[in-house]
């Protein structure tokens, strides 16, 4: 009596074929890119670092994050910078930028991207000096103005020059309420006297009448 073979060989053999397809379509996915990403480096936005990564074959964005460093080195060697990252430009698909900031110089640029895929760049860029806003100034108050200096004309007097503004001007003695002609108070004087004496006078003669008077009786 013979036997049929058993399905679980049938589904073995399925297996083994959807395993080699898909050994074989992970290498085409994995390079359809290609093995390298292209680095350019741009140059400096305010400081900023900035590139462009696209894959080397096709010059696609990557989609991937990118794990990238980024070393900068002074012409003469004495100053290095970094290593620093690379993060998204903001807007963009394929610009990259660091976070810190150059200072004011030259510097040799040098970024390796290590994944998604092997890369490398450089460029010597040059990061100016900003000069600062320049700052408002406050007007300066205007100077007094000196007093005048001009020389007084022959033959005017000094009394002619108007008065220095603060001061007071005395009143004329001319001018005041109270002051009398002089002729005013000395009739007034020789008035005063004539009336005494006329007064007296009568007063004598009054006393004279009365007296003549007194004795006439006593006779």
């Amino acid at each position: 009596m013979r036997t049929r073979p058993a399905l679980p060989i049938r589904t073995g053999l399925g297996f083994l074929f959807l395993f080699l397809a898909q050994a074989l379509a992970v290498p085409t996915a994995a390079h359809a890119h290609g093995d390298t990403v292209k680095v350019v480096v741009t140059g400096q936005r305010e400081g900023h670092v900035t590139t462009e990564i696209t894959w080397e074959n096709d010059g696609d964005a990557i989609e991937e994050a990118v794990a990238a460093t980024v070393n900068s080195t002074s012409p003469d060697g004495s100053r290095t910078m970094g290593p620093w990252r690379l993060v998204r430009d903001a807007g963009t698909r394929t610009g990259w930028s660091t976070a810190e900031i150059l200072p004011p110089g030259t510097w040799k640029v040098t970024v390796d991207v290590g994944f998604p895929s092997l890369g490398h760049g450089e460029k010597e860029i040059a990061v100016p000096v900003v000069d600062p806003a320049p700052s408002v100034g406050t007007p300066s108050a205007a100077a007094p103005s000196a007093p005048s200096t001009a020389p007084v004309p022959p033959g005017s007097s000094a009394s002619s020059a108007p008065p220095a503004t603060g001061q007071a001007q005395s009143p004329s003695p001319a001018s005041g309420p109270t002051a009398a002609p002089a002729g005013e108070g000395e009739n007034s004087t020789v008035w005063w006297t004539t009336a005494g004496v006329a007064v007296i006078a009568l007063a004598g003669a009054a006393a004279g009448v009365l007296l003549r008077r007194a004795r006439a009786r006593r006779r």
